[in-house]
């Protein structure tokens, strides 16, 4: 439910009033639960294999407090464990954590990992993780993750293991490509996660919205109107330009620079509000290009969703 969303706004700095979309549009919103890991040549752990789970394969669930947390996957025939920690005297929160040692024997102020499984393990980890999105229950107990790590066994250069856990989480990231000769985003391409970025999501105008993430020395702003008289709504693909008019929606999207004036495209992939109409969830893709050029600015929205 989105409801546990208004407490990570709170911990990390995303715009307040966040509400379950007790009258979600279709393509609603979905938490999302998995696990996947891939691991190269010679890793002990993953021994060069991959592999990925849904609730549907596995019993996935995680354990524990903003202290330490067990990621548990488990089926018939393969079991893993993930376990995360917080340096100590900390809890958890959105970032990336370096130089992490053996979960349940870091040294100092090292915060811990150990991802094991099929009765395969590090005796001595290196490595890093981060989190994108956390929160806890009432109790403190673990009810969203979205986090990734890196772990190599017995030395810094070792092997590596690299993996994906989320469990009850929605999307939240910003990401682009910037074709060559685009003014907005220099050619470059990126992608922004709660690891090392905040976001908001405001309204704007008549029906607009507006966007904004901010991370990596980096700041993205994206206003999107829906055309005059209507409303946004997930599934549909909307002709743009700068600003919005009947037949047309605005798009309007910088970051190393801005358009004058610009045409595109904007697909509403998914799409929540509150009783009130308020949008608290949103997934789009967009398409722009500036002063009528032909190089493009593609990018990606997830925010809850």
């Amino acid at each position: 439910m989105l409801v546990g969303l208004v407490v990570l706004a709170a911990a990390i700095g995303l715009t307040a009033g966040l509400v379950s979309p007790a009258e979600a549009a279709t393509a609603a919103p979905v938490a999302v639960t998995k696990y996947s890991h891939t691991s190269e040549n010679g890793n002990w752990v993953g021994q060069g294999g991959s592999v990925a789970y849904t609730p549907k394969t596995a019993t996935i669930t995680v354990e524990g407090t903003a202290e330490a947390l067990t990621a548990r996957i488990e089926n018939d025939t393969d079991w893993w464990t993930v376990e995360l920690a917080a340096p100590a005297g900390e809890k958890l929160h959105p970032g990336v954590y370096r130089d992490a040692e053996r979960a349940g024997f870091a040294t100092g102020r090292a915060p811990g990992l150990d991802a094991n499984g099929q009765s395969r393990g590090c005796n001595r980890v290196y490595g890093q993780f981060s989190v994108n999105q956390i929160t806890t229950d009432d109790s403190g107990a673990i009810s969203m993750l979205d986090a990734t790590y890196t772990q190599r066994c017995e030395a810094p250069d070792a092997p590596a293991l690299k993996g994906v856990i989320k469990y009850r989480a929605y999307p939240l990231s910003f990401s682009y490509a910037s074709e060559p000769g685009d003014y907005v985003g220099q050619g470059r391409t990126g992608t922004h996660t709660g690891a090392t970025s905040l976001f908001s999501l405001r309204p704007w105008g008549v029906g607009g919205l507006s966007f904004e993430a901010s991370g990596k020395r980096e700041n993205w702003s994206a206003l999107l109107v829906p055309p005059t008289g209507e409303v946004f709504e997930p599934g549909h693909t909307y002709t743009t330009e700068r600003s919005s008019g009947p037949g047309t929606a605005g798009l309007d999207v910088s970051g190393f620079g801005g358009c004058n004036a610009s045409n595109g495209s904007l697909t509403i992939t998914k799409l929540a509000r509150d009783t009130g109409g308020t949008v608290t969830a949103l997934a789009a893709t967009f398409t722009q290009h500036c002063e009528g050029a032909a190089p493009a600015l593609h990018g990606t929205i997830h925010y809850y969703a």
